[in-house]
Formats: C-alpha cells, sequence, structure tokens
C-alpha cells in the first residue's frame, strides 16, 4: 500500500497548484485505489509534479488504468531570485532581482523520459502550467556549491500565466522545429532548438517512443530521423 504524502513537508509551489487546479469544487489529497491523488476534480484525477516523474511513474500507470489522469508539471516563464542576508551582512534586507533565465515547453521531456508511452493512452494528459515565481535562496558555501554556494528553499507561486495540454501523441508534433531538415539528428535538433545536445535527445527518445519520429538509418554513429509520415505535412 502507497504511504500517504506528509503534507507538513510540502512545498510551497506544489500546494498552491493544487489550489490552483482544485478551484473551488476539487477536493485535495483524496484516497483512491491505494494511493493519495493532489486533486480529485469530478471524475478527473490530478497530480502536480514539480520535480521527478520517475518517483510517481508507477502510480500514474496504475491509476491511469481505471482513471482519466492528468498530470501537471509546472515551467517558470518569469523567476524573481529573492536571496536572504548572508550570516554576518550588515544590510539585512533580502535582495529580490529577475533572473534571466526563462522556462521553455522543450523542459518537460527532461522528465517525461520516465514514461512516454503513456501518452497512448486515452485516459492519460499532461498540462504545462507556465508560472511565474520567486526562488527563495539562502546563502550556505558547503550546501551550495554547485550554485556559488546559494541553496534554494521553497519557490512560490505568483501567477499562472498560460497553459498547455498534450492529450496525444499529435500535440507533441508542434515541438518540432520548422527549420529541421528532412532527416535529422539530435545534434541538428540541438541546433533548430538552441538548446543542449543532452536535451535533443531526451526530446528525440520521448518523440520516437510516441511515434512522432522514427529512425531511418545513421549518420556516421549518430541516429538519423525523419517525422512519421502522419506528421510530415
Amino acid at each position: 500500500m502507497t504511504v500517504p504524502i506528509n503534507v507538513y513537508n510540502e512545498k510551497s509551489l506544489h500546494a498552491a497548484l493544487k489550489a490552483w487546479y482544485a478551484g473551488a469544487t476539487g477536493q485535495l489529497e483524496v484516497p483512491v485505489d491505494g494511493y493519495v491523488v493532489d486533486v480529485v476534480r469530478g471524475h478527473q484525477l490530478i497530480e502536480v509534479q514539480t520535480q521527478s516523474f520517475s518517483s510517481i511513474k508507477d502510480k500514474l500507470r496504475a491509476l491511469s488504468q481505471a482513471y482519466h489522469v492528468m498530470l501537471v508539471f509546472p515551467i517558470a516563464r518569469e523567476t524573481w531570485l529573492v536571496k536572504a542576508p548572508r550570516p554576518g551582512a550588515i544590510d539585512r534586507k533580502p535582495r529580490r532581482r529577475k533572473s534571466p533565465k526563462r522556462g521553455r515547453v522543450e523542459a518537460l521531456f527532461v522528465e517525461l523520459v520516465s514514461f512516454p508511452e503513456l501518452i497512448w493512452r486515452s485516459t492519460f494528459s499532461l498540462e504545462v502550467a507556465f508560472t511565474r515565481e520567486e526562488e527563495l535562496r539562502h546563502y550556505d558555501p558547503r550546501r551550495g556549491w554547485r550554485n556559488r554556494g546559494w541553496v534554494t528553499d521553497d519557490r512560490l507561486l505568483l501567477e499562472v500565466v498560460e497553459t498547455r495540454r498534450f492529450s496525444t501523441a499529435a500535440d507533441f508534433a508542434p515541438l518540432l522545429p520548422v527549420a529541421l531538415p528532412a532527416t535529422f539528428t539530435t545534434a541538428d535538433l540541438a541546433d533548430a532548438l538552441g538548446r543542449s545536445r543532452r536535451l535533443a535527445q531526451k526530446m528525440a527518445y520521448c518523440l520516437r517512443e510516441m511515434a512522432v519520429i522514427e529512425a531511418v538509418g545513421y549518420r556516421r554513429r549518430a541516429i538519423l530521423y525523419q517525422r512519421s509520415p502522419r506528421y510530415a505535412g
């Protein structure tokens, strides 16, 4: 039996998105077939996941066999960094500045590699919630050495700017850049997206599992892909 999550350890962004999707009529933290579902709204189960998809793959696979399940994944289009004063600092006011980073929809493929095949189920859908957020940080050089000593404590939802629903494989096809050649490698995909090769590889894997693209050979040692005929137009 699945152990219910401890809502007292729940992060603010997750809690705020649950409330946003529940609205006035949804129910929060509902037991369903041995799992605790974030939101139940009508006949739909809604799961909000702000981090790794791998931790909920068994839950989604099980529940989507009998229920309509929507997975919500937030991507921050705008992030404000709020840094607490360093220990011993004279100025004790937090510093707030806008991050230059803007999240893009392709970021979902970093996590979707855990279960791209679920999109074939008519009972499963994925929704990206584009957000404005505040990210609260404090300085700890021992824990935050990867980020110049700064550790993220929490993420706060300021606004849901827009949502984008993916219910079928066809919904993912428009994410392929128009500028891609007829046959392409993940290096070509990375160049067309202006993103890393690693992300392009994850995206290609997901789209191949969804039959949006197909492997047609090799260029040197790199797999060569093309759009599947049904999405080539």
